[in-house]
């Protein structure tokens, strides 16, 4: 099974995210976008894990906790690694302090299971798209400078879901097998 961790949007910053889209496919449509319903903000990806060991990453997942809920702004956009040579292009997300401490202990939970650690920094964003051909990627930048900086709305969680992703011919289904409430302030 492959497996990750993440939040959800909600309904309003997902159809935002999705206008935003529609708009710049059009002008750069050599990347692969990603399908709106699909947009999660990942904490850990986990990979490719035996179905033994989900009863184990459940339990683990289970003693994350926050004294708050994680807030989120979803504003501007950006490319990593860097604009002359992207590969991925993101939504901003500026997180509450326990954002990243939420992604720390899901980090120190999981390790002791063999799940290796991130060795990137936590850097909370929402993939849009992905760039294989960055041929052109200028049409996208004008595009991008013209929109402005885009704020995308506000979310208030304090849960965490354990998803499955299945590949497939018309991309990655997602199936969400757990949800974790990690505060108790909602």
């Amino acid at each position: 099974m492959r497996l990750f961790v993440a939040l959800d949007l909600s309904e309003e910053v997902r159809t935002a995210l999705a206008q935003f889209c529609d708009k710049l496919r059009a002008e750069f449509p050599t990347a692969r976008w990603a399908r709106s319903e699909g947009i999660h903000v990942t904490l850990k990806f986990i990979g490719e894990v035996n179905e033994d060991r989900l009863a184990a990453i459940e339990s683990a997942l289970a003693t994350v906790r926050s004294s708050a809920a994680i807030e989120m702004n979803f504003r501007g956009a950006g490319f990593f690694p860097d604009a002359r040579h992207p590969r991925v292009f993101w939504a901003g997300i500026d997180g509450s302090p326990n954002f990243a401490e939420i992604a720390t202990q899901i980090e120190t939970r999981l390790a002791p299971l063999g799940i290796a650690r991130e060795s990137r920094e936590f850097k909370p964003h929402l993939t849009l798209a992905r760039i294989q051909e960055a041929r052109g990627i200028e049409t996208l930048h004008d595009a991008v400078r013209r929109h402005g900086t885009i704020d995308f709305g506000f979310v208030r969680t304090n849960e965490m879901h354990l998803y499955r992703s299945q590949l497939g011919r018309g991309g990655a289904k997602y199936i969400r097998l757990k949800t974790f409430a990690f505060s108790a302030v909602d």
